[in-house]
């Protein structure tokens, strides 16, 4: 089956794996937390790949820049919920240190490839 061409995007690639990983890692989390801080961290970590994706069908550099900056907020957005779950010890520090390495990678990669389309 031919990869999408976003799919071809290390950033891409990265993101989706991170957003995998948000989903095992809030297995574990309480499950009066459903609703709450699970669905966040969910809907934050999917909103990355998906915007990087809707983004790179857009015609205009401005389009696609607008997408990329979606999704680089909704990143920002799950770092501060992994600094929630970590208050609440919903995670360990390992996992919010490798949270905070992914998440930083990630926001590098889709910066660079914001500049280079603007």
């Amino acid at each position: 089956m031919p990869q999408r061409p976003y799919e071809k995007l290390i950033v891409w690639q990265e993101a989706f794996k991170l957003t995998l990983w948000v989903y095992q890692i809030t297995k574990k989390f309480p499950a009066d937390e459903r609703f709450g801080v699970i669905s966040q961290m969910r809907r934050s970590a999917s909103s990355v790949p998906m915007n990087i994706a809707e983004g790179n069908v857009k015609r205009s550099a401005r389009e696609k820049a607008h997408f990329l900056e979606t999704a680089l907020a909704s990143l920002e957005e799950l770092h501060c919920q992994f600094r929630i779950a970590l208050g609440l010890s919903y995670v360990t520090q390992q996992e919010f240190d490798e949270a905070d390495g992914r998440i930083h990678r990630i926001s590098y990669l889709l910066n660079k490839l914001r500049s280079s389309i603007l």
